[in-house]
């Protein structure tokens, strides 16, 4: 009997055993990824920032929309079933047919890929396979890469698929962001879903990718059907940039599962770079190299891949310092070069940094306990702590010290081991980890210390902070999912924190405890021989103290900074959708402007406009003083003289004021003859950039406050030219702008303005130097070159003449010369300017400078310097117009775009492009330049500045009246829409559904940008806060 007692104990503990191993190496792997983080807050708020976390009422609850996602997920699995035998074909080329993703093998993984959307942390876990938990590989990371090629897709694919076929678009210009009717530019929504899904059925994959109440997922997707050149990096130069970085990861695999892009696309795009490719250049004119991914999807791969060449340096500098100090051991050295983030590095590097303290396990290791630890764990049988006392040394006194210095070396290997770290994050992430904040003691210390002191000297001060506190209500005692929590809750808490308002604390289940102690105890860490029980008590000890003192904090470390990474990523990446709207407002062209900088004591200040920007006027009048009709009069007068019809008042101090004195003399029709209009337009910055050296150098006798008029007129007249002058962060777009990492945003906005510069693409004979800073691949000294070229030599005559100018080497030529134009109209314009300079000397000119072969520079127009097309295909297209029977001299004609269009019915692009041995890509950049009417700008889809004649204040509004506005800007939580009472309201985000979304729009993660006119219905007004919440009707086309 007790023989069987005894066998029905250990078989549970057997199956117990077995059933728990197989955890330590299936563990899911880690959702975020670590980097460096900047994590010091600015102290100071914005005002556009004082409303950021407030919320309207809700008139309606949440429940129907969940429910209605759960049938989504249903379709998407149907629908991904249905349609994954047809993926095989989407090769483009029968011999790069095996480089096509498999599609049979991995079915649970495109199961799970097809839920990503109702159970969004899931996915993460799966896109960010081996950051933290990366230091295992084998089977697993086999399927992790067969699932990932699986999940890649690449909505724009979809799009292509829909519209290949004997049609030519005409109207647009291919660029990063396609631009629609419907404002499709929103290819940088980060999320993917199946291309088969989207070809088969697109309705249905289009409304399960709405993820409004789920964190959006933060990786960039790129189709599983190559779409270019699976190209091979040659073994040299892989195993080169392998020495180089000298570390025990392969760049190009981790490249590839950090930011979920295909592996041959990375090597691509890393071999780019390393040539010193720009992102514009890339995404334009080496489309089949990088998949046809967009300017934000390269951008990504750049951060990461600049990210891992720091790590490596900074990993390098680590060992270096190590070795100095005569502590690097093979062990240390191994570890620190299998550190995959910046966070891991600082984790394992801390204990032994100059001037931390001694750590206990240092401590214990110098007494030479490490010989005991290696007994503990391999002969425990032979071990007896005994034998180790000392009574004359300090730590080795007693056997109590003893097993202590042990227990401490252990904690120490415990916490650095890369498969116990990969188990305790596993059990983390299947369990309920939550962040809590709640109010400081010294924050209601300092709220009670308020109520004693109100009627002292100085409440004001004392109620800003107490307003500063109050603005922090709804995270008083907040707690939420850290696989659930919004970007800008996590934005909000950390800015609490820093200003000691909240107090913050990650809270992970004690089950995660018991369980990770049990594991270590009966598998990692048990005894490879029989030990006795005093030592089992060692190593029981040493674990839990591992867990509380070493691995909870690192675990509470790596989740605030993974929180902080991904809410600084989303934030920045509603700064850069932001900032493109915003640039690529459509110019109001054809007309005279004046441009209005309101005022009070100082007065108004205007400027009058010529259609083409030129100043024609300044001036100052004083609207709200008394004498307001003598001001009019004056107004009048100067508006008939000009004949000025447009009006553009900023939007700052006095613009109500203003605004309503020229709606009361419009609707008198006061400038009668003229038809006046006027609009309010975002004046931030002006201020900055009207004291600034390039406003000193461009209107040098000009007064700060009437160049600030002038900037704001020009806004509207062409915003891309104007606001390039001004820092992007000062424009006034997005929320959290101290939050965030200031060089982060600086060089993504910074990217922005360059892609956008260079897509709409610059006239060189007339642009600013300002503005051709901006332009891919040249700089602050390559734009002067060329304008000091220019005022020496006259007007570019073609675009290699771009050769003659100092500093344009051919890598220079090579990234600008697709986005400069030599505009015909602009180059006969400034032949004929009364102040004519030196002309370009009619022989062939012949370039010599150090280092350099002499070229031969034509010096006639082509036709084709006008367009979108690269100089280095221009054999190409003169190949395709002998083709179609056209000729350079009819870009845009009405009969060359008949015989393109022709020639594409009868001959397909694919054909066409084996035809001319180019690619489809080339050929139909080509097309797109031959067939688009000259002048095209692709901002010609975009909004315009509205212009308005009457005026309506908050005091007019009521709930459930129904306006129409435009969206002014987006925050993480919502957007803030213009309606034209002087406050702009806010829709929650909540109130951004499904339903009220054109079928293109629902593709975003919030779905709407700057610029964008939607119809609203008011929700509730607070005049005394200045607040107004809005509902979303519709999207107005």
């Amino acid at each position: 009997m007790l023989m069987s007692a005894l066998a029905n104990s250990v078989l549970p503990m057997k199956l117990t055993q077995m059933m728990r191993r197989p955890r330590a190496t299936t563990g899911k792997v880690v959702k975020y990824r670590d980097m460096d983080s900047d994590l010091s807050f600015s102290q100071t708020m914005s005002s556009d920032e004082d409303i950021e976390e407030w919320r309207p009422p809700e008139p309606k609850a949440k429940a129907p929309f969940k429910a209605a996602s759960a049938p989504a997920e249903g379709e998407k699995k149907a629908a991904a079933k249905r349609t994954a035998k047809p993926k095989e074909p989407k090769a483009p080329k029968e011999p790069k047919a095996p480089k096509v993703p498999k599609v049979p093998k991995p079915r649970a993984p495109r199961k799970a890929a097809a839920g990503r959307k109702t159970q969004a942390p899931s996915v993460r876990k799966d896109s960010g396979a081996s950051v933290l938990a990366g230091m295992k590989r084998g089977k697993n990371v086999d399927e992790k890469k067969d699932e990932k090629r699986e999940k890649q897709t690449d909505f724009p694919e979809g799009e292509r698929a829909e519209e290949s076929g004997p049609s030519i678009r005409m109207k647009e210009e291919r660029v990063s962001f396609i631009v629609s009717e419907a404002h499709e530019a929103d290819r940088w929504a980060d999320e993917g879903s199946s291309l088969a899904g989207l070809i088969a059925k697109k309705e249905e994959v289009e409304e399960e990718d709405f993820t409004f109440d789920e964190p959006c997922l933060k990786k960039q997707k790129t189709s599983s059907a190559c779409l270019g050149r699976p190209i091979a990096l040659p073994s040299s130069e892989a195993q080169a940039l392998r020495n180089e970085l000298n570390m025990n990861w392969d760049l190009t695999e981790l490249l590839s599962t950090l930011t979920c892009v295909d592996r041959w696309v990375c090597v691509n795009i890393t071999a780019l770079l390393r040539e010193e490719n720009t992102v514009p250049f890339m995404v334009r004119y080496r489309k089949e190299m990088i998949n046809h991914m967009d300017a934000d999807a390269v951008r990504d791969v750049q951060l990461v891949y600049e990210e891992l060449c720091t790590l490596a340096k900074k990993t390098q500098s680590v060992i270096q310092t190590l070795k100095k100090d005569g502590v690097l051991t093979i062990e240390l050295e191994k570890n620190l070069r299998s550190c995959r983030s910046a966070d891991e590095l600082d984790h394992v590097y801390s204990p032994y940094k100059k001037g931390s303290k001694l750590t206990k396990a240092r401590r214990a290791k110098a007494l030479g306990l490490e010989v005991a630890v290696s007994a503990l764990m391999d002969t425990p049988h032979t071990l007896d702590l005994r034998a180790w006392v000392k009574p004359d040394t300090q730590g080795l006194s007693s056997v109590e010290e003893v097993a202590t210095g042990v227990e401490h070396i252990l904690a120490d290997m415990i916490a650095k081991d890369p498969e116990t770290l990969t188990y305790v994050k596993t059990l983390c992430e299947n369990s309920f980890v939550t962040i809590q904040s709640s109010v400081s003691k010294s924050a209601l210390k300092e709220k009670e210390q308020e109520k004693t002191v109100q009627s002292h000297k100085k409440p004001g001060a004392q109620q800003n902070k107490s307003k500063d506190i109050d603005k922090f209500h709804l995270y008083f005692d907040f707690t939420c999912n850290v696989q659930r929590i919004q970007p800008h809750q996590t934005l909000a808490i950390n800015r609490g924190e820093s200003l000691k308002i909240l107090t913050v604390k990650v809270n992970i289940p004690d089950r995660v405890k018991s369980d990770f102690t049990r594991w270590c105890i009966n598998n990692r860490w048990r005894p490879k021989t029989f030990a006795r029980e005093e030592l089992h008590a060692v190593i029981r000890n040493a674990v839990e103290d591992s867990y509380k003192r070493l691995i909870l904090p690192f675990l509470t470390r790596s989740y605030r900074t993974k929180l902080l990474i991904a809410a600084e990523k989303e934030s920045i990446a509603m700064f850069v959708r932001n900032l493109r709207q915003r640039l690529l407002v459509c110019p109001v062209r054809g007309c005279v402007v004046m441009g209005v900088d309101p005022g009070y004591r100082h007065g108004c200040k205007l400027a009058i406009l010529s259609p083409t920007s030129q100043i024609l006027h300044t001036d100052v009048v004083y609207l709200h003083n008394s004498g307001q009709q003598k001001e009019a009069d004056k107004v009048r007068h100067l508006m008939i003289k000009y004949s000025c019809t447009r009006v553009v008042i900023g939007n700052g101090t006095a613009c109500r004021e203003t605004e309503s004195f020229f709606a009361d003399l419009i609707s008198r029709r006061f400038f009668h003859p003229l038809d006046v209009s006027y609009c309010i337009t975002n004046e931030a910055g002006a201020s900055i950039y009207s004291v600034s050296p390039e406003a000193v150098k461009e209107m040098p006798d000009l007064d700060p406050n009437l160049r600030s008029a002038v900037s704001i007129g020009r806004r509207v007249q062409d915003p891309l030219a104007e606001l390039v002058k001004i820092d992007p962060k000062h424009i006034g777009i997005g929320t959290y702008q101290h939050d965030v990492s200031a060089g982060a945003l600086k060089a993504a906005l910074d990217g922005v303005v360059q892609e956008c510069v260079s897509f709409v693409g610059v006239d060189i004979n007339i642009c600013s130097e300002m503005l051709m800073r901006h332009v891919a691949g040249l700089n602050v000294g390559r734009a002067r070159n060329i304008a000091v070229w220019r005022e020496q030599n006259g007007p570019f005559i073609n675009r290699e003449q771009l050769k003659l100018v100092k500093g344009m080497g051919p890598k220079t030529y090579q990234q600008c010369a697709g986005f400069i134009r030599i505009i015909p109209q602009t180059l006969h314009s400034a032949k004929s300017s009364p102040h004519p300079v030196p002309a370009v000397p009619e022989k062939p000119v012949a370039k010599k400078g150090k280092g350099k072969t002499c070229v031969n520079i034509p010096t006639s127009f082509n036709p084709l310097d006008q367009t979108c097309i690269h100089p280095e295909s221009y054999h190409v297209a003169q190949r395709f117009l002998s083709l179609v029977g056209g000729s350079a001299d009819q870009i845009g004609n009405v009969d060359l775009r008949r015989s393109v269009a022709y020639k594409v019915e009868t001959s397909s692009v694919e054909e066409l492009a084996r035809a001319l041995d180019t690619t489809t890509e080339i050929l139909q950049l080509i097309i797109d330049g031959l067939t688009q009417p000259p002048g095209f700008d692709i901002r010609q889809n975009f909004g315009q500045a509205d212009f308005k004649r009457g005026i309506v204040s908050m005091n007019d509004l009521r709930v459930g009246a129904v306006l129409t506005g435009r969206v002014d800007n987006t925050a993480l939580f919502g957007a803030f829409v213009d309606i034209g009472v002087g406050r702009s309201g806010l829709i929650h985000k909540s109130n951004i559904t499904l339903d009220k979304l054109p079928v293109s729009q629902r593709r975003r993660s919030l779905a709407l940008g700057p610029g964008e006119r939607v119809e609203v219905r008011v929700l509730n007004v607070d005049p005394e806060r200045g607040r107004i919440g809005l509902d979303l009707i519709r999207v107005l086309e």
